[in-house]
């Protein structure tokens, strides 16, 4: 009757999860991914490679990078076969402690307890450890830690990468050589711009490669527009390669699915649910839909050095973090040498807050300081010369994402929170930046979006989608399934109710395993209470048909 027992949209740390643990329970698996599927030679050699390396279809660009500028923000996310875990900085940390107890979702359950389990299940499925490398930029952060009275804090990365020899090809280390041949991290920074020698354990090389094993199917160049209650029950999907121009040349396609589950991301996942609440395809679905965006309270900012003596690539593209206060998270972040484009968005540090808009700000910073400003335009050996600090935040602030409709058709903008709006300017993040420009003999600098607009990058989008323990506090309940439309689930950081103050893969990943703990094997009764009707701590439901293999190490085969 339907093409599909299950459709999951999108394939990054919610998706291919749900694909994994679906085909495990029985259930006939698809995937689809706006994105390419890419093998470890089809990554950019640099990021100047903007056709293989930033995603903007409609240029003929079908790269790993997506960048989307919002009102409020500058939001960097992922995009192909893997979805996130392509780009991301491989970092996997739990969150910190006032995540959990975040009045979005603490009053349901003791969201710590539960979710301990699928932590560690998550950890050794991405094959978290902790990096072995000390870097030139490790250096500088304990230094940058000593000055800001905070040295005691400073730790190596839990990362998702597999160390072996460098250059040496091996057997996959998880998968007890069922997996692809990979070769060791040569520490050349090259994460954020797709590894090349197969040591970033991206989801293409675990879940996801296990769920295709067990019988998934994944459809690539595939972005979903639309989604339609069928009479009778079930759901069906409207589909086509994303990036043409003319509708003519659009490859259309339909599928049905007796449920479906939506991880295309914050953007994809608000873009899709958005569109078809106000075509009335979805009209139940809450009206929190969009608020509680949340950035992670997260700033990008850095250093860059006035000269070269001291290469800054080298390593993982992060190695360790710093804690300067309970609420407050810094990691030193890299781009391999050569690869130096998004030096292009660079410019002078400037502060916000109380007083003239920021603009002013920025212009009276270039007139006392022109030699800083002229050396900010030029990006030769920027990646060699940079220190990246990524700041996040568990505090408890936020945005709302809008949808609007321009003379281009509709799009995805923001608005600010009506309480603890998200901040602009983090005065800890600049003092930072400030310090490590000192230690490095260099100035600080953070992006033409921040000092012009206000608006601060965020490379952790999340929420939108949240949890809440009615439609009137959340979209979704606490087993992920989209109040008013049963059938219907989210699996991605549009969950996600709070700040973080850590990177979010790994609660991403966790969540997802908890919620699809929690479905029937295919043909079995479902434990889990009728939509709507409050939340009962159950059992998880063991799977009929594991597909971690015999040969993966027993603590993984235990755990999974």
């Amino acid at each position: 009757m339907f093409d599909y027992d299950v459709l999951v949209i999108g394939s990054g740390f919610g998706g291919s999860v749900s694909a994994l643990r679906l085909t495990e329970k029985g259930y006939k698996v698809g995937v689809l991914e706006a994105g390419q599927r890419f093998e470890t030679r089809d990554y950019a050699r640099s990021n100047w490679d903007s056709r293989r390396y930033l995603w903007f279809p409609k240029l003929g660009m079908r790269g790993i990078q997506r960048i989307n500028l919002l009102r409020d923000v500058l939001v960097l996310s992922g995009a192909g076969v893997g979805g996130g875990s392509l780009v991301y900085a491989n970092t996997l940390y739990e969150p910190l402690e006032p995540f959990y107890r975040d009045p979005q979702w603490a009053g349901i359950t003791d969201w710590r307890e539960e979710l301990e389990p699928y932590y560690d299940l998550a950890s050794r499925m991405l094959g978290v450890t902790i990096t072995p490398q000390d870097t030139p930029a490790d250096e500088v952060m304990r230094t940058v830690a000593e000055r800001l009275g905070c040295a005691e804090t400073f730790h190596p990365t839990p990362t998702g990468v597999y160390f072996g020899q460098a250059g040496v090809t091996v057997p996959d280390p998880y998968f007890g050589g069922e997996g692809p041949d990979r070769t060791g991290c040569k520490a050349c920074g090259g994460c954020m711009v797709g590894c090349r020698y197969g040591a970033k354990n991206t989801l293409d090389k675990n879940y996801l490669f296990l769920a295709e094993k067990n019988g998934a199917e994944v459809h690539p160049d595939t972005e979903a527009t639309g989604i339609e209650e069928l009479d009778g029950g079930g759901w069906r999907i409207s589909a086509e390669t994303p990036g043409r121009w003319r509708t003519s040349s659009r490859r259309k396609r339909e599928f049905t699915a007796e449920q479906v589950v939506v991880s295309a991301g914050v953007l994809g996942t608000l873009k899709l649910l958005f569109a078809m609440k106000e075509s009335g395809r979805l009209s139940r679905i809450s009206d929190r839909l969009g608020q509680l965006s949340r950035t992670n309270s997260e700033a990008i900012l850095g250093a860059t050095a006035r000269d070269t003596r001291t290469d800054y690539s080298q390593g993982v593209a992060i190695t360790s973090s710093i804690h300067p206060d309970e609420h407050t998270h810094i990691e030193p972040c890299r781009y391999p040498k050569g690869s130096n484009a998004m030096g292009l968005i660079a410019t002078v540090l400037v502060d916000g807050g109380d007083g003239p808009p920021r603009w002013v700000r920025f212009l009276k910073e270039v007139v006392r300081r022109p030699l800083a400003f002229l050396r900010s335009l030029s990006v030769r050996h920027w990646s060699e010369r940079t220190i990246i600090l990524l700041v996040m935040q568990s505090l408890d602030n936020s945005l709302r994402i809008i949808r609007k409709k321009g003379i281009f058709g509709a799009y995805l903008t923001t608005s600010k929170a009506e309480s603890n709006p998200m901040p602009t300017y983090i005065p800890v993040a600049n003092e930072a930046a400030r310090v490590t420009a000192e230690v490095i003999g260099g100035d600080p600098g953070s992006a033409w979006n921040e000092v012009l607009l206000d608006a601060p990058v965020t490379a952790h989008i999340i929420g939108g989608a949240c949890i809440g323990d009615s439609p009137e506090t959340g979209v979704i309940d606490p087993y992920q399934r989209i109040y008013g439309h049963d059938g219907l689930h989210v699996a991605d950081g549009s969950a996600i109710g709070a700040n973080l103050g850590v990177n979010p893969s790994l609660t991403i990943t966790a969540m997802t395993e908890r919620a699809m703990s929690f479905w029937p094997n295919k043909g079995e009764a479902d434990k889990r209470p009728p939509i709507g009707s409050g939340y009962e701590r159950i059992d998880p439901v063991a799977p009929n048909t594991p597909a971690v293999p015999a040969s993966a190490p027993a603590a993984l085969r235990e755990t999974a």
